[in-house]
């Protein structure tokens, strides 16, 4: 069986849906959900849902290797990013090459890199007067949202829409693809 482990900083909406979607598999568990951020909703929804829900700090990922240390011990399979906001260290990167993945609310390559997250993302494609916006689930690596791209969904950008409505149908995008593509990958790992 797989393990996976989740990396995410805010209110852990897709990490609720993919702690579901491996719950009862004979695939893979998520073993852990770990966060940046104490305050970070995702806690509370991993240990809800019986998932090991832990704390770290700018140090313990980049400076003392705590966060990659934490990840070896429970030998973790892969790394999936969910609303993770920091850019993940090579440490991390080199213990889990093509096995860590992250989603991004756009059609990647445009509307991504440092600072674009959520409604900022979602404001920027409304702005440029875009026609179409999606998901975008890609392999991770040393640069903001620039990894190899695995799988895309579009949905068509409204003249009526606002950042909370575009973001609203692009969650139910997150939602019905991430975990599917996430199953997907753990057969390459």
């Amino acid at each position: 069986m797989k393990k996976i482990a989740i990396l995410a900083s805010g209110s852990g909406t897709n990490a609720e849906r993919i702690i579901r979607h491996f719950s009862g598999s004979a695939q893979a568990v998520v073993e852990v959900v770990m966060s940046n951020r104490a305050d970070a909703l995702v806690l509370e929804r991993a240990k809800g849902l019986g998932v090991d829900a832990l704390v770290f700090s700018r140090s313990d990922l980049y400076d003392s290797g705590k966060v990659a240390d934490e990840l070896r011990q429970r030998r973790i399979d892969g790394v999936v990013l969910a609303g993770f906001l920091w850019l993940v260290p090579d440490n991390i990167l080199t213990a889990y090459p093509d096995r860590i993945l992250n989603i991004h609310p756009a059609l990647l390559p445009k509307y991504g890199g440092k600072g674009m997250y959520g409604d900022r993302v979602h404001r920027a494609v409304i702005e440029a007067g875009e026609t179409e916006s999606g998901i975008t689930i890609h392999r991770v690596n040393r640069h903001y949202d620039s990894g190899d791209i695995l799988f895309q969904a579009r949905i068509p950008v409204e003249k009526d829409d606002t950042p909370e409505t575009l973001a609203a149908r692009i969650h139910e995008l997150e939602y019905r693809h991430y975990p599917e593509i996430i199953e997907r990958e753990l057969l390459r790992w």
